[in-house]
């Protein structure tokens, strides 16, 4: 069974890339929590499909519904979301989903219609002899099926399943905020071989040094996020996104694709998250964003360029308000210390390209590979962050919960006052 997070905060997604809709099933939200439908869609809104210019030129709304798990007294209000209908005139039905309410505990459902459908550009992949993109997830899934595999833009291997780990990291990040003020934050920090100069963990690190606190205030965070929304691409560098945007550019025309990395940030972030071994939080967070589609490797804190060092220099000094330096990303021994979270997320370049390139048939028949249709990210980098973010959301969610699972409070096992 596939679920994203677990065991106690869970995101359950299903639908493919050119299926009628995108579902999302979230258990193990805390009842209490105020949710708002145009929240959740903020963040969709950074994932869709024609967010960026120089992202794929396929164009989705990607409304979000909420169908269940939210709960208030004013029912206008709560019922005042986007509508869903089935069918037309005197047979058509309807119904009206969920704008904002309190979490109730129970399972949140939510859907995400899919209208910019293109199902025919894929009939270059379909059956027994269809053609296998180089890269790509084609041939092993085609075998792993056996041969009961949807190729309409990858299926559930395309990055439209992700909708769904937005959908649950944007509670999570609810849950967080509330709770302890945690702020995710991501920006691009490599194109190809241009590297950003400014990064957000740098700007992070100043922020700190500036305060003598491991706390960044709620203004220092939307002054970055209000720098990274107005970027050409997610970044703080300027003068890195105008180049990589134009790198981006070419790469398209010339029919290719090109790699990046992308910085993960997670500010106010609670100490004691995680445990040593089997729990860790370095194992849970390297897990879940390594297994996003294209992602090639994961790197924390200082990664690896702590081969280079001494221990004297790559240990971070600790005195009675916490620690001095953040060379381990925020973990030690799989447990957070309170630092921020410092993660690096490399990509691999999209799979599926223009250039020809030498293939096979799922028959294993020898092929010279030549795309005939299709509308994809010559950067996956550029859209990947909000998802990124909300991966890294239900993971400190989790961990918050298991961490409170240990310490059990009598006062919260009564129904009636005790004589």
């Amino acid at each position: 069974m596939e679920l994203l997070g677990g065991p106690l905060f869970a995101v359950a997604g299903a639908g493919e890339s050119h299926g009628p809709a995108v579902t999302t099933i979230v258990f193990g939200c805390p009842p209490g929590l105020y949710v708002t439908a145009a929240e959740i869609q903020h963040y969709l809104d950074r994932r869709r499909p024609g967010s960026n210019k120089h992202g794929t030129p396929r164009r989705e709304d990607d409304t979000v519904v909420l169908l269940s798990g939210l709960y208030q007294p004013d029912h206008d209000k709560l019922t005042a979301g986007p509508s869903i209908h089935i069918g037309e005139g005197e047979d058509a039905s309807a119904t009206t989903g969920y704008a904002e309410g309190y979490t109730t505990g129970e399972p949140i459902a939510a859907i995400v219609l899919s209208t910019a459908k293109r199902s025919n550009d894929y009939l270059q992949f379909a059956g027994p002899g269809g053609e296998v993109r180089p890269g790509h997830t084609d041939l092993v899934k085609h075998y792993k099926s056996q041969g009961f595999v949807d190729v309409r833009g990858g299926g559930r291997s395309s990055y439209r399943s992700t909708i769904s780990d937005v959908i649950g990291g944007s509670l999570a990040r609810t849950f967080l905020r509330q709770v302890f003020g945690t702020t995710i934050l991501s920006s691009i920090c490599q194109v190809g071989p241009l590297k950003a100069e400014c990064t957000l963990a740098g700007r992070v690190e100043e922020l700190l040094q500036t305060r003598g606190s491991q706390f960044v205030s709620p203004e220092a965070i939307e002054e970055i996020e209000r720098e990274l929304a107005g970027a050409e691409i997610h970044t703080l560098d300027a003068d890195f996104a105008h180049a990589a945007g134009q790198l981006i550019k070419q790469t398209r025309i010339d029919g290719d694709s090109i790699g990046a990395a992308v910085e993960v940030v997670a500010v106010n972030v609670p100490s004691l998250l995680g445990d040593p071994l089997y729990q860790s939080l370095k194992l849970r967070l390297m897990g879940t964003l390594g297994g996003l589609n294209a992602v090639q490797g994961v790197e924390i804190g200082a990664g690896f360029a702590v081969v280079e060092r001494y221990g004297s220099d790559n240990n971070d000094p600790i005195r009675a308000g916490g620690y001095q330096g953040n060379s381990h990303g925020g973990l030690i021994g799989g447990i957070s210390t309170g630092m921020p979270l410092v993660l690096r997320v490399g990509f691999k370049p999209t799979s599926t390209i223009v250039k020809p390139q030498q293939s096979v048939r799922k028959n294993l028949e020898e092929i010279d590979f030549l795309l005939q249709k299709g509308r994809h990210d010559p950067c996956v980098g550029v859209r990947a962050g909000v998802t990124l973010e909300s991966r890294v959301a239900i993971e400190l969610m989790n961990a918050a919960l298991m961490h409170q699972a240990q310490r059990i409070d009598t006062n919260q096992f009564q129904i009636f006052p005790q004589k």
